[in-house]
């Protein structure tokens, strides 16, 4: 099954476990968010919006956000001794798609593996007391 999704002012075609490189959206690496603006499913039986698909849902991970190549804008005028540069790096978010969810779908309960600490050295390190 696959999604056409909507997110900031473009559109992209996801299936489950792809990971995408999408503007930048809210949120903390590792959290899950839910896109809205559903588009298209397809599959077996394909479903089209006019313009979003009602209750459809995609759930995501968000992986990682970096910054994209700098992009020069560069502008001279001739014979006028003027000229101007200015650099911009676009703001990324790589996220990857968990679910793809039609209306009346929920999203499936999978428990967060928790980080472990580390296990603490034996009391064998710490220094003897001597009695005085």
């Amino acid at each position: 099954m696959f999604a056409v999704i909507k997110t900031g002012g473009k559109q992209y075609n996801v299936s489950a476990n792809d990971r995408v490189t999408i503007g930048r959206i809210a949120g903390d690496v590792g959290s899950t968010v839910e896109l809205g603006e559903v588009l298209a499913l397809g599959g077996d039986k394909p479903v089209f919006g006019a313009p979003l698909v009602d209750g459809a849902r995609v759930v995501a991970e968000i992986v990682e956000h970096n910054r994209g190549d700098k992009v020069i804008a560069f502008k001279k005028r001739r014979r006028q001794n003027s000229k101007r540069k200015r650099g911009h790096r676009q703001e990324h978010t790589v996220i990857k798609i968990t679910e793809i969810l039609a209306k009346g779908q929920d999203a499936s309960a999978k428990p967060k593996a928790e980080k472990k600490a580390p296990a603490k050295k034996a009391q064998a390190e710490e220094p003897a007391k001597t009695e005085e």
